[in-house]
């Protein structure tokens, strides 16, 4: 069971408080038992995955069932006494200490998601990253070599190599767009393709190139440096980082200052009593 899921089935002392009580407004009831608008949120943060899947008018009555659900089977749990057991004593314990946890971490590693961390970030990044050649070529994607030969023979007495591609490509993505590949990175494609276009100059047309997919005739459109990401654009990733790094560098600051004892192992030996002592010699 989820951490959200004991906060929602039993109202931690963490959560408790007059002021919490009287913002946090009954939406449904059963057998008395109140569903509020924080087991609503709690619930809703826990089911995550499984209510992405649902239309948006859906999710709030899908969450409201599986609240009514959860209360009745936590009432039957404590009728039956599961609370009073050893067991569920210590997994409440520890449930309790990681949604500590969570909450803790949550708390401090949003304190480092301010504007001037991110922009500092951005900077360093870009400023260490490698200028990227992109090109962005056509291609008419063909059969067999001899199809290759006779489509280059066409675009060497005038035709329009996006006609020539739409009529002949058996590429079913570019082929429909006039053989049109966009803008790429060597790595985006297969070396014999990449190595082909790569060495052409603008406007130029390649001869037939082999790869896995068929053969291949190329015309590169256009060169340039990869543009940097647009901040606004990789914020979003830019906050999560350095948020899940403030929490990493958190826990294990606290495990460097803890003492931390293994009493499952044996303590190791001394680093002079690692091997037994040498006889003395006459």
């Amino acid at each position: 069971m989820s951490s959200a899921r004991f906060i929602a089935v039993l109202g931690f002392a963490l959560l408790a408080g007059p002021a919490f009580a009287q913002a946090d407004k009954v939406v449904a009831k059963v057998d008395g038992i109140a569903i509020t608008e924080k087991d609503i949120q709690l619930a809703t943060e826990d089911l995550g995955e499984r209510l992405a899947q649902l239309p948006e008018e859906r999710k709030r009555d899908e969450v409201i069932n599986y609240l009514v659900d959860l209360k009745l089977g936590a009432k039957a749990a404590a009728e039956a006494k599961i609370g009073d057991t050893p067991d569920f004593a210590a997994r409440l314990a520890y449930y309790r200490e990681k949604v500590l946890l969570d909450e803790y971490l949550t708390r401090e590693g949003k304190k480092a998601v301010t504007p001037e961390a991110a922009k500092k970030l951005f900077d360093d990044t870009t400023k260490a990253m490698a200028p990227e050649e992109e090109a962005h070529a056509r291609h008419i994607l063909v059969e067999d070599e001899a199809q290759a030969k006779a489509a280059v023979e066409r675009l060497k007495k005038g035709e329009d190599f996006a006609k020539v591609a739409a009529e002949l490509s058996k590429d079913p993505g570019s082929g429909k767009e006039g053989g049109d590949l966009g803008w790429f990175t060597k790595d985006r494609m297969v070396p014999e393709f990449a190595e082909a276009a790569f060495k052409l100059k603008k406007g130029e047309v390649s001869e037939p190139v082999k790869s896995q997919f068929g053969w291949h005739v190329i015309k590169l459109e256009d060169k340039r440096s990869k543009p940097l990401p647009d901040f606004a654009a990789v914020k979003p990733q830019i906050d999560q980082y350095l948020e899940r790094k403030a929490q990493q560098d958190l826990v294990l600051a606290m495990r460097e200052k803890a003492k931390v004892e293994r009493l499952d192992k044996p303590a190791s030996p001394a680093p002079d009593a690692a091997k037994p002592a040498e006889p003395k010699k006459n």
